[in-house]
């Protein structure tokens, strides 16, 4: 069921490029280091953490269809590892990283909300708050491409700064909720807001990662 999105959106051209959107093709075809797309290989993605706890967790088809969305949003809003130069849905096709990368519930409470919780391949990964927050706005930024009026999204609390990120997340999570429109400023774990090096991609004028 796709609803009518609530905020507006500008399209922008395919051929504009975000520093995260490497053209480098990590995970090609016949790489034996990764599952092939559109597979799902339970031992080669993380198991759901405390986030997901209680919800409906996505498996079989139902994960590989989100996930499979993801990887086009994600393209789309130029979510890339800067480490390993591949859009970051490929991380769960990653062998080499097998307890790394995204998995899904939908809400409990609220059938209308999808829970998203990133692992990151270490504890101390610089990327986690980028990656996270990079997820967050092309999802609820693209909403009228899935079936959800939000995604909220967590790190996974093995990170070591999982407590801030997840305080940040959850602060654009509830602007999000109130407005209805992806904020463009990112918000400190303190509450107080202000201009973030990862701008909202709608804005045309922003060469941002997101």
């Amino acid at each position: 069921m796709f609803g009518e999105p609530y905020w507006s959106f500008q399209s922008h051209s395919s051929h504009t490029m975000y520093p995260f959107s490497s053209g480098r093709t990590t995970g090609s075809e016949g790489d034996d280091s990764f599952d092939e797309p559109g597979t799902y290989v339970p031992k080669h993605i993380p198991e759901p953490g405390v986030f997901l706890e209680g919800h409906d967790v996505l498996a079989d088809g139902d994960h590989v269809a989100f996930h499979e969305l993801s990887r086009e949003l994600f393209e789309e809003r130029g979510v890339y590892d800067a480490t390993f130069g591949y859009n970051l849905a490929q991380l769960n096709f990653d062998r080499r990283h097998p307890d790394a990368g995204y998995r899904y519930a939908i809400d409990a409470d609220d059938r209308t909300a999808l829970r998203a919780e990133f692992k990151p391949t270490t504890e101390f990964c610089p990327q986690a708050d980028a990656l996270a927050t990079g997820s967050f706005r092309a999802w609820n930024g693209l909403r009228h491409r899935h079936e959800y009026d939000l995604v909220r999204v967590r790190v996974r609390s093995t990170h070591h700064q999982s407590e801030a990120i997840n305080e940040a997340l959850e602060s654009l999570e509830s602007r999000f909720a109130e407005t209805g429109v992806v904020p463009n400023e990112s918000v400190s774990p303190s509450g107080e807001s202000g201009t973030s090096n990862r701008l909202d991609r709608d804005d045309p004028s922003v060469q941002s990662p997101f």
